[in-house]
């Protein structure tokens, strides 16, 4: 028997709104459910892990899941939660992103475990043959006009206007919902709650057309507690992939949390027990100092999503930027973590001619770069032993060589703890 998916969710903090004899039908048998995922750009972001989590919860508690590329859905546009109507998108962008959402949910669902393996779908699939009069004649009859003007997401968009393609969303999602229950015996739609109407609006057309069993539970929009957006930073989303947002940037995202967040966080985005949280939870509030709450959240979540490999290069980093460190921990990681960590600080370039006769370090700190005021100031710090050359102390007798390169293309330089200054060579 299937365990109690519900009550999971709802300790976890993760239920918004839930249709009446949801839990009850979810725990008579292993069922089928399903997320849709809008494949509008070529990698999720860590907005999207609020429904993957959801999903592999469903997973976890015995039943079998569905994930929902909207190959047709992303040509039209969810209208849900936007101001104005989107591009759309053509059907090669489309193609890539699709293939790309799917290896990224492969590292979270399992697609290979037997009677509930996860499946990937695609409504493209059996919207590519379904022309236009056979949607309105067999889908669109069924829904009246003032039932789809009373979604939240057409009414806030009725002052500013809203196209035909964007007002048949609902119709078009309500369809995939309805083949995946006629087709694949779906009787869950999981979603965010700001896909409550949408969601509702396919088990309505499953009843309309076919009178099978139907329903629907959405997880709350995560909010952040001083109101700023979640998964944004100052450098924009925090992405899955792991070009667009290294593993160094996305562990500091969820080690800067606030201790109020890291409570919240640590549930939703972990599979951690409710024993283990609580265990946590009170180890971090007899030492806050030592962010025991946020290290576990952001490792754990981390290796999930980027291996056990990509935290380690994330740990090396932040030891860098926070801890002792060595020339050997700088050049281990990369010029994208290098940059990500010292980003903001200082910069000047030399040439490689001037590189390859070797450049003293008091020409390296003032003349050649004006890091330093003078070359006096630059004696004096060095007198003091407060330079270092890739974090390691140099006297006033360091030349800095090839042999000194990070990546073959910068060295940092470091005055004190707190002052850092990168040479690139060009």
């Amino acid at each position: 028997m299937p365990e109690n998916f519900i009550e999971e969710l709802k300790w976890r903090g993760m239920i918004h709104d839930i249709m009446p004899g949801t839990e009850e039908a979810l725990l008579k048998k292993m069922s089928a459910g399903y997320i849709g995922f809008d494949p509008t750009a070529d990698s999720l972001h860590i907005g999207n892990l609020v429904q993957i989590m959801t999903l592999t919860h469903f997973q976890r508690a015995g039943h079998k899941p569905f994930a929902l590329v909207g190959g047709a859905t992303g040509m039209v546009g969810d209208p849900s939660g936007k101001s104005a109507e989107r591009n759309l998108l053509d059907s090669e962008t489309l193609d890539h992103n699709v293939a790309c959402v799917k290896k990224q949910l492969e590292r979270f669902l399992d697609f290979d475990c037997g009677d509930n393996s996860a499946e990937m779908v695609n409504n493209y699939d059996w919207f590519k043959e379904f022309n236009f009069l056979d949607f309105i004649r067999d889908v669109g009859k069924h829904l009246s006009i003032n039932y789809m003007l009373a979604k939240d997401s057409v009414k806030s968009r009725l002052d500013t206007g809203m196209s035909f393609t964007e007002f048949s969303y609902q119709l078009v999602q309500g369809y995939d919902f309805y083949y995946l229950n006629k087709n694949h015996d779906c009787i869950v739609q999981l979603g965010g709650s700001d896909q409550w109407g949408n969601i509702v609006t396919g088990t309505e057309l499953i009843r309309r057309k076919g009178g099978g069993e139907a329903y629907a539970v959405t997880t709350p929009l995560i909010k952040k507690a001083d109101g700023t957006k979640f998964g944004k930073t100052a450098g924009g989303s925090v992405w899955l992939d792991a070009e667009k947002t290294s593993p160094y940037q996305f562990y500091q995202y969820w080690l800067n949390a606030s201790d109020e967040d890291a409570e919240n966080f640590i549930k939703i985005f972990t599979f951690k027990s409710r024993e283990e949280i609580e265990s946590i939870i009170i180890a971090h509030k007899e030492a806050p100092h030592l962010r025991g709450l946020q290290k576990a959240l952001a490792e754990d979540i981390t290796v999930r999503t980027h291996g056990k490999e990509a935290l380690a290069t994330a740990l090396a980093a932040s030891k860098i930027l926070f801890g002792k460190s060595t020339s050997e921990d700088l050049k281990s990681i990369s010029e994208k973590d290098f940059f990500s960590i010292f980003d903001g600080v200082p910069q000047a370039t030399v040439s490689k001619a001037d590189l390859a006769a070797g450049i003293g370090i008091i020409d390296a700190l003032a003349a050649k770069t004006g890091f330093l005021k003078s070359n006096g100031e630059a004696r004096r710090e060095l007198k003091g032993n407060a330079i270092s050359v890739n974090k390691e102390k140099v006297n006033d007798q360091y030349m800095v060589t090839k042999d000194s390169l990070i990546n073959d293309k910068y060295v940092l330089l470091g005055k004190g703890k707190k002052n850092n200054y990168i040479l690139i060579v060009e």
